[in-house]
């Protein structure tokens, strides 16, 4: 699930860690790529084969400070929320991104609102 997923990231920056090695899921994949483009983790790469493949993400650092400076995971496996693409909303005025679980694929809010397309909220990043 994606929730630890972000959870890991978020601990190995707490801890100055290179690099982690996290269990394979496509969910978990097509985030980690969203992430890379946006330029919040250096690089993500598919590594193994199944059933034992992992994810091997190499974290990105600004003047020694960890890229990601918060996040507020929306959806919930207790509490799922859902928006229409013209309720989507810039995250903290532009400088963060969200993230959205729609039927063409996982998308960032910009993305989905060009597309014009609506989904599950699922994280919000800064």
């Amino acid at each position: 699930m994606y929730n630890d997923f972000l959870i890991k990231i978020k601990n190995a920056q707490k801890a100055r860690l290179e690099s982690i090695k996290v269990p394979y899921s496509n969910m978990d994949w097509a985030i980690a790529e969203l992430l890379a483009t946006a330029k919040y983790i250096d690089s993500a790469e598919k590594k193994g084969r199944m059933p034992k493949r992992i994810i091997e993400i190499n974290l990105r650092y600004v003047d020694g400070q960890g890229a990601i400076s918060g996040m507020n995971i929306i959806s919930k496996p207790s509490r799922r929320l859902y928006a229409g693409y013209k309720e989507l909303k810039s995250v903290r005025q532009g400088y963060g991104i969200g993230f959205i679980s729609t039927p063409k694929g996982i998308m960032t809010n910009k993305e989905a609102r060009k597309a014009k397309v609506g989904g599950q909220l699922l994280f919000e990043i800064w």
